[in-house]
């Protein structure tokens, strides 16, 4: 069932992923594949990927060479101004700061106060995504950090209903950094996509060019696998 009511999405809920590859039409033929997404074009020269005609993440190109190929969230909120002063204030750092995105909404960059990278999405016309917690789509995120209880205030309080208010049930989680990566690792987001088999997944990855980082593991929200597309974007593979 398709999700993309704006009530769904409370201050600090993920509602978007996007991609910076240095080549979009390989990242489409990688993730057409891998997870069934189709393709369009939308402003700023990104591209959206949908799912059952229900849109599910975008991929970019990346202008900058020496910035990563990487998987981003955004996370949604009422007013981007005011969420980036509060980070701000909180110990973080606003990269790029809110500015529109066609008609669809106001976007900006920020990093909380260890330097992991996260976007802000004060959506309009498209709140987010139209398809999620099903195979092929969003999942979960996880922090890895170098200090969880850091992470858990600064988090906590930004998004505070979103994880702990009544009824919350975040897609958003917390690790030390070195548990599953490399302890040089700098703390950042892990973008999860559901799959009904991690393995065969990681598989597919495989034969697609991408590799594996981390075979499956479980953890206390499912069975994952960390992998990297054909270009050297880091996600993860999960059941639920």
């Amino acid at each position: 069932m398709a999700e993309n009511r704006a009530s769904e999405y409370t201050e600090g809920t993920p509602c978007w992923v996007d991609a910076q590859l240095p080549d979009v039409e390989a990242g489409k033929r990688f993730y057409g594949e891998l997870f069934g997404w189709t393709f369009e074009d939308r402003p700023r020269g990104t591209v959206r990927a949908s799912k059952g005609g229900e849109p599910v993440a975008s991929l970019a190109h990346k202008t900058d060479g020496r910035m990563p190929t990487v998987w981003t969230v955004s996370f949604a909120t009422p007013d981007a101004g005011a969420l980036c002063r509060r980070i701000h204030a909180a110990g973080g750092q606003v990269v790029a700061p809110p500015g529109p995105f066609g008609d669809l909404g106001v976007t900006a960059l920020v990093t909380d106060p260890q330097g992991a990278v996260f976007s802000l999405w004060q959506g309009a016309r498209t709140p987010g995504f139209g398809r999620r917690h099903e195979p092929g789509t969003f999942a979960w995120v996880q922090l890895y950090t170098r200090d969880t209880r850091t992470a858990n205030t600064f988090y906590g309080g930004l998004f505070h209903d979103a994880l702990f208010g009544p009824g919350a049930d975040p897609d958003f989680g917390r690790a030390p950094v070195s548990d599953v990566f490399p302890a040089e690792m700098p703390p950042h987001f892990l973008v999860h996509f559901a799959v009904e088999d991690p393995g065969a997944a990681m598989e597919e990855v495989v034969r697609l060019g991408g590799r594996v980082q981390v075979p499956p593991f479980e953890t206390s929200y499912g069975t994952a696998a960390v992998v990297t597309d054909d270009q050297g974007a880091s996600f993860a593979l999960l059941r639920r």
